[in-house]
């Protein structure tokens, strides 16, 4: 559809032709219907070549290093994260590895245990037989283990899952009265015991629960460990002042090994002060602050706890040593023999240029739209292994659309509305008329200001000249090379009374185009014409009259005597439209 122009002067001709910003840019078409392909190279001349048998282009020899300074390509370390975790923050970790062990509520210590629970000493035990004989208790499991039954005698019940506790106690009762005797057995309740916990955590105090329970549950009960002093790896349970066993939780959070002990009255938790801490980012599964073991880990054991992406080619260590800081670059190999104190920070970083980049091709080809290439690939040696068809491909004004140039040219964008800005609004004025002129144009300036920043730039970079030869430019990783499909027709734009597409013909020149158009309007002149070609070059001072696919526009003509402001917004939508290529 095209868009439609109006004539007006000052910022009305500003806001006119802000409408044009709201039309996408056209996506290039692939064409109708295909004739038998033609390989070669995209240029003046297409040359017979073999078809491309597939989509990547590795050369068969040894990469050889080049000589030179890094490029804008390949120049400097990055980082990135897993998979899995696309919005995680860059720098270093803040987690404590293991504090979300107990970010949970504490559990509740239930008087009805599930059938797992292992009974044991002081947990209440209903029992009755009858049959051949009688008998019933409703006791305690005494210190030894066992429960008494009378006629039948002790039976051993501590360390019976209270699953079993029926299997169990039949089976004893069968070993004495073999004739029939029917037999019920049922836990009731089980025995509660204070057991302290206390050191670094968040809630020490004395935590009510069983003998059963695991170290976990009662570190649950008192707020768990504190990740800002506590240690998850040095944590003592002690019983009549003596240190009967030393938990480490890490074996729990990497493999879900935790060592069973039955607490008794009177236990007591110790957690002892947080040890020394690593601190891992970067190319990292595990970005974490790892407790160390010690005064010193060894790196083999970092890696093992990070887990490093295979992306991670070389390791940054900072850190101070002797009272002073202190840094080291290495490799991933050479980290494993390297100690590390408190205090350090290792990131992980992928400093290694990639060996391949990744082009697509868009528009009137035909074959893969994807190549994956050697990244020392130039332009022309690409566009060898790229089929078209010759009828429909207009070879000779090939482009390339980076990623690179359409952020500087964003960039430069947004420098220009600042500056525009602030000239908006620091502009003075002498009489009170014309403040209110000024006043006037502000308001629509700063609309087409605010409208001007959503403009994203395609980033076009031209590559073939006037004759359409092809410029052998190194391409870059997320490259597009378009082949832009015939058109036999000018597109007339600008300062014309009505914009349109036009027939091209050989003997009609700019007057005629723009006659055709139905003349210039007021602000546009035969002195102010540019030619915008297929391959993004631009003909400030055509002598002929444009090519098949050229798109002719009618420049404003600037009038010397009108506010300087309104001067810098009509230069600036035409910077800004020929950026985003949004005439169309």
């Amino acid at each position: 559809m095209q868009p439609e122009h109006r004539a007006m002067r000052g910022c009305v001709l500003a806001l006119a032709l802000l409408g044009l910003f709201s039309g996408a840019a056209p996506a290039q078409s692939p064409g109708g219907p295909l004739q038998q392909p033609v390989p070669g190279r995209l240029g003046p001349v297409l040359a017979q070549a073999a078809p491309v048998q597939a989509n990547t282009l590795l050369p068969d020899t040894n990469f050889t290093a080049r000589q030179g300074t890094t490029t804008a390509a390949e120049g400097g370390a990055v980082v990135a994260g897993p998979l899995g975790e696309p919005q995680r923050a860059p720098g270093p970790a803040t987690a404590v590895f293991g504090a979300a062990l107990f970010a949970r509520g504490a559990p509740a210590a239930a008087d009805t245990p599930n059938p797992n629970y292992v009974i044991g000493i002081g947990d209440r035990v209903s029992v009755r037989v009858w049959g051949a004989v009688e008998s019933e208790a409703i006791g305690q499991v005494d210190a030894d283990g066992n429960l008494f039954l009378p006629s039948i005698g002790p039976i051993r019940i501590a360390g019976t899952r209270a699953g079993d506790l029926q299997r169990v106690v039949e089976t004893e009762v069968r070993r004495i009265y073999t004739q029939q005797v029917q037999v019920y057995a049922v836990l009731l309740g089980v025995n509660r015991i204070g057991v302290f916990v206390t050191g670094y955590v968040r809630s020490p105090g004395r935590q009510v629960g069983t003998g059963m329970e695991s170290v976990l549950d009662y570190l649950l009960r008192a707020g768990g460990v504190d990740p800002a002093r506590g240690s998850f790896r040095n944590i003592e349970i002690q019983r009549g002042g003596r240190t009967v066993q030393t938990v480490d939780l890490y074996p729990f959070l990497l493999a879900g090994r935790l060592t069973r002990f039955l607490f008794q009255e009177g236990d007591t938790i110790v957690v002892n002060k947080q040890g020394a801490l690593v601190s891992v980012d970067g190319a990292v599964r595990n970005n974490y602050l790892f407790e160390v073991p010690g005064r010193a880990m060894q790196g083999e054991e970092l890696i093992q706890l990070s887990a490093p992406l295979p992306a991670a080619t070389n390791v940054v260590v900072r850190g101070t040593r002797n009272g002073a800081p202190w840094s080291r670059y290495t490799t991933v190999t050479e980290l494993r023999r390297i100690p590390l104190l408190d205090q350090d920070v290792v990131s992980f970083i992928t400093d290694a240029p990639p060996q391949t980049i990744r082009v697509s091709i868009e528009g009137s080809r035909i074959g893969p739209s994807v190549l994956i290439a050697d990244r020392d690939i130039g332009l022309c040696q690409l566009l060898d292994h790229v089929a078209v068809n010759p009828t429909m491909a207009d070879t000779a004004s090939v482009f390339l659309l980076r990623p690179s140039v359409a952020s500087q040219q964003k960039r430069t964008i947004d420098e220009t509305l600042d500056r525009l800005e602030r000239q908006l609004f620091t502009a003075t004025s002498v009489t009170t008329g014309v403040a209110e002129i000024r006043t006037a144009e502000a308001g629509l300036v700063t609309q087409y200001i605010s409208r001007a920043r959503r403009i994203q730039p395609e980033g076009r970079l031209v590559v073939s000249d006037g004759s359409g030869r092809c410029s052998d430019t190194r391409l870059m990783d997320g490259d597009t090379v378009v082949i832009p499909e015939r058109s036999e027709v000018v597109l007339v734009a600008g300062e014309v009374t009505a914009p349109q597409a036009i027939l091209w013909r050989p003997n009609l020149t700019v007057e005629d185009y723009v006659g055709q158009a139905g003349g210039f309007t007021q602000r546009g002149n035969l002195s102010n014409i540019m030619i915008r070609r297929p391959s993004g070059e631009l003909v400030l001072d055509p002598q002929v009259g444009p090519r098949p696919g050229d798109e002719l526009i009618a420049l404003p003509r600037l009038d010397p005597k009108a506010f300087q402001i309104a001067r810098d917004v009509l230069q600036l939508i035409y910077q800004t439209a020929l950026s985003a290529r949004v005439f169309r």
